[in-house]
């Protein structure tokens, strides 16, 4: 896909958004056991110069860079930009009165934009293509004939192999004031929220539901990373490999309301979750979203089984839970 200016009308006139969130970087305290874990979920773990990156299977986008040190921490979000918004989306920023910072050790080179969320999130605006979808997704849901069977042996069950990061969920201090601060700063558009306690926020220039998700927390911190499959049964298959390897703490096989995808988490090494979702919400280029505030009821699924007790534990900000 070639990099190209792009802008999304809502009635109003033109807008100044990030198009994607282009990739994510995490500390954890070994490289070794996040290759296993990533690997196992399904994606293609390549080694790097940094440490390991997490690519889906078969494509050519860098979804993620681990690098090895202490306890784990998210050390950045970067955010990709059209090139001929580059100078603009600078002004842009020094115009909101966000300081620009120069970028944190971990970051790669790059005439790159970088600034801090008010928790000290260090957040990367790069020139990129867009890799968050511009349709929505496809989902497939196979039956059968009377007389014939659907099933599938698990011993030759297939392994599920993630098409790319559908979005990714932050913890918070404050939800109300960060959705006011990436709405003003990345032009991120509210999708939908539950008072104080969750919020998720899409791009103008079409994505998922929810490309960047907040929760309510007593720190910064990486709370999950989503990534989109195509149907029920490979939601469901990859949490049955995952406990089948050893990572058997999950929530799921269940149906969210807000972005309606259908969900396993597994929790990975470090206490926080890496997602399979499934037909998502889309909200196509320029749409205006009827976003509302939402019951606390409403805010986590439809149906599934019960929350597990730890499942907004920020073991970034409580290090003594992990």
């Amino acid at each position: 896909m070639t990099t190209q200016a792009k802008t999304a009308s809502l009635g109003t006139g033109p807008v100044l958004a990030v198009h994607s969130l282009d990739h994510f970087a995490l500390t954890v305290p070994d490289l070794e056991e996040a290759r296993r874990f990533y690997s196992e979920f399904g994606l293609d773990v390549r080694e790097s110069a940094a440490g390991l990156e997490l690519y889906a299977v078969g494509k050519s986008h860098r979804w993620a860079v681990i690098r090895e040190g202490g306890p784990k921490h998210l050390d950045y979000i970067s955010f990709g930009i059209f090139e001929a918004d580059a100078d603009a989306f600078r002004a842009h920023l020094e115009g909101q009165g966000v300081n620009l910072v120069a970028p944190p050790p971990a970051a790669e080179p790059g005439n790159h934009i970088w600034f801090q969320s008010p928790d000290g999130i260090p957040i990367e605006v790069r020139v990129a293509d867009k890799c968050s979808p511009s349709a929505k997704t496809v989902f497939t849901f196979d039956s059968c004939a009377p007389g014939e069977t659907s099933a599938v042996p698990r011993s030759r069950a297939p392994r599920v192999h993630p098409r790319g990061l559908s979005h990714f969920l932050i913890f918070t201090t404050d939800v109300l004031r960060d959705i006011d601060f990436f709405s003003r700063t990345l032009g991120l558009k509210l999708s939908d929220h539950s008072g104080g306690a969750v919020a998720f926020l899409h791009t103008p220039h079409g994505s998922d539901h929810h490309m960047l998700a907040l929760t309510k927390s007593s720190g910064p911190g990486m709370h999950h990373s989503s990534w989109d499959v195509g149907s029920v049964q490979e939601v469901g298959l990859g949490g049955a490999h995952m406990a089948s390897k050893g990572y058997e703490k999950g929530w799921g096989l269940g149906r969210h309301v807000l972005g309606a995808n259908y969900f396993y988490y597994v929790q990975d090494p470090w206490g926080s979750w890496a997602e399979y979702s499934a037909d998502i919400d889309y909200i196509p280029a320029g749409f205006e979203w009827p976003a509302a505030d939402h019951p606390p009821e409403d805010s986590l699924y439809l149906w599934g089984p019960p929350l597990p007790d730890d499942f907004i534990v920020n073991r970034e900000a409580s290090p003594a839970d992990a």
